[in-house]
């Protein structure tokens, strides 16, 4: 364990036996039985929105992690003691002067990293980077907090359908979220509307237990009674089943950026679940559904589009008109002989990218053959169909077949 882990330097200025309201010769039955009746008196479940009783619950708990373990106990009174002979004077300064011990300047963190007693704690006894750390570093000895730990609310996920216009210029939906939340009749304390809690005999208030994580090291885990709310009811909330869970339904304004793609998934910070004990709230992984459009497609930042155009513009040439997405048309030059399926590229006509540039439109043409012609549309077919008669397309698909 590091020295001062866990340490805090103005406990050894605070009188945990005035917190408490007991003498400091008092038995650990009197300790216990002082504790439980000012956690009750002040607990924040007891008492929502009085924020004094908040702190005073915070001191209380504070007082009782120390004074309720024997050894942590016995080396907080050593501490006590030595820090009122003048062990300490000038508080607990920084490196340089101002802060004494034995009346010369030091250093907090060298004084914690003096684990073998020669820092005035005197002989034979413990050095004071042991007090402290034993002290104050409990956790993995045996230690226990006083107040549970914050815990990040649960991420959420959701998915949204948007058009294809709005995918590429970006939008803003409003989003309807069913996520966890305080029950509603209990606000969060499990215990039935009207009844008292009572201080939970498992933990002893503190929220957490220790258990043995083998090589003489022992751990902090959430109370398995009291779920870490450091009291129980006898009578569970008939809503929650005595969870203190519920479920809220809120709506929520999510900006979707310019140039998502259909199922990309977007994280919205802090949008997910509430968290625990003031950690901060989960996020929100929204995962977007893009409609097709009718005429345009997308491959990566271009926009793809397929044109139709005669047999004689791709025999003789032509310049073709084409739409772009939202913006005046464009002319693409087809020349002579352009076969069906090329592909042309007009540059910047495609999607927006996240650097504010776009893409391509790729256009790609194909020849149309009519269905049906008119007297004078087949004449002109059969006179062409004449004069290419010794040309025949196929003859080298055979050569290349026996080849």
């Amino acid at each position: 364990m590091a020295a001062n882990d866990g340490f805090r330097p103005e406990w050894a200025q605070k009188d945990f036996y005035a917190v408490l309201g007991v003498k400091k010769d008092a038995a650990i039955a009197d300790i216990k039985k002082a504790y439980r009746k000012l956690a009750r008196e002040n607990h924040p479940d007891s008492n929502p929105g009085d924020t004094a009783k908040h702190e005073r619950f915070k001191a209380v708990a504070e007082a009782y992690d120390v004074l309720g373990d024997t050894e942590k106990r016995k080396k907080y009174d050593e501490m006590r003691s030595l820090y009122g002979s003048g062990g300490f004077r000038g508080g607990f300064g920084g490196s340089g002067g101002g802060g004494g011990f034995g009346g010369g300047g030091f250093n907090l963190d060298d004084l914690l990293r003096d684990r073998g007693g020669a820092g005035g704690a005197g002989a034979g006894g413990p050095g004071v980077g042991d007090l402290f750390g034993d002290l104050f570093g409990g956790f993995g000895r045996g230690g226990r907090s006083s107040q549970p730990r914050p815990q990040k609310g649960a991420d959420a996920e959701t998915t949204a359908t948007i058009s294809f216009d709005d995918a590429l210029e970006g939008v803003t939906i409003s989003l309807r979220l069913t996520s966890d939340a305080p029950c509603p009749d209990c606000n969060g304390t499990g215990g039935k509307p009207g009844t008292k809690p009572r201080i939970c005999p498992e933990c002893e208030g503190a929220g957490y237990v220790a258990s043995t994580a083998g090589g003489g090291f022992s751990l902090n885990e959430t109370c398995p009674r009291c779920g870490g709310r450091q009291l129980i009811y006898d009578e569970p909330c008939p809503t929650c089943k005595g969870s203190g869970h519920g479920m809220s339904a809120r709506t929520i304004q999510a900006r979707i950026p310019a140039g998502v793609k259909d199922g990309q998934r977007i994280r919205l910070k802090g949008k997910g679940s509430s968290g625990s004990s003031g950690g901060p709230a989960g996020d929100l992984f929204v995962t977007v559904k893009v409609t097709p459009h009718r005429l345009f497609g997308r491959k990566d930042d271009n926009l793809t589009l397929e044109v139709p155009i005669s047999f004689d513009e791709a025999a003789l040439g032509a310049d073709v008109r084409i739409p772009t997405r939202g913006g005046n048309p464009v002319t693409v030059k087809v020349p002579p002989g352009t076969p069906s399926g090329r592909t042309f590229r007009v540059r910047g006509k495609g999607a927006r990218r996240k650097d504010g540039t776009y893409g391509d439109l790729l256009a790609t043409v194909l020849v149309h053959v009519p269905g049906t012609l008119d007297p004078a549309a087949r004449e002109a077919v059969e006179a062409y169909r004449a004069a290419t008669a010794d040309r025949p397309l196929r003859a080298n698909l055979f050569e290349e077949a026996r080849s």
